[in-house]
């Protein structure tokens, strides 16, 4: 499961509402599961859709501290494999049947990029809403280890008993917004490298 983290004025509902807009017509329908702070969003083929394989989507929607969590599942594709192997199968046996396939094959394609195209609609509106992969300003805060002070992030000493802050400035991966460690060099939640 891919995880990212959008810090800003952002809610779950409000993606939500956002993949209903984008993924709710045509061959795609979109159904969700609870509300408020946690919401599952389903995206599936229609039943009886026109074209292509049948597929599946969970992107799963949770309040985050200054913002929202999004994890997105595996993709079934199952349906959309059957589907290709029966134009593939169509063009061996008679390359012209693969004319009255082409419908079939631009869906299926469209079904296999589904989870890059919920990421870009999912980005876009944070986007827009000022939501990013940045710490917010709250959360822009080193505490002391010794005196349990808040301090701004840069400082390299506590302004209230002048420890030193090094290890407790707080940053995010670049790549999917979760929050680490300054000691660390890798993202513990997508596994790339933290330095660009």
């Amino acid at each position: 499961m891919d995880t990212r983290i959008f810090h800003g004025e952002i809610s779950p509902q409000d993606v939500a509402r956002a993949l209903f807009a984008q993924f709710n017509l045509g061959n795609y329908r979109a159904q969700q599961i609870g509300s408020g702070e946690k919401i599952i969003v389903q995206i599936t083929t229609r039943e009886i859709a026109t074209s292509g394989g049948q597929t599946a989507l969970a992107v799963n929607l949770q309040k985050a501290a200054d913002g929202i969590a999004v994890q997105i599942g595996k993709q079934s594709w199952l349906g959309v494999a059957a589907s290709l192997g029966q134009t593939a199968f169509t063009a061996w046996r008679n390359p012209w049947g693969l004319l009255s396939r082409l419908d079939d094959l631009a869906q299926d394609i469209e079904n296999l990029q589904l989870s890059d195209a919920v990421w870009q609609t999912i980005e876009s509106y944070a986007r827009n809403a000022g939501a990013t992969f940045e710490l917010s300003e709250r959360l822009k805060r080193a505490v002391c280890a010794y005196c349990d002070t808040a301090n701004p992030v840069g400082e390299a000493s506590c302004v209230a008993c002048g420890a030193p802050l090094g290890l407790a400035q707080p940053r995010t991966c670049l790549n999917c917004g979760f929050v680490v460690r300054s000691s660390e060099n890798l993202c513990p939640n997508c596994g790339k490298s933290l330095f660009r």
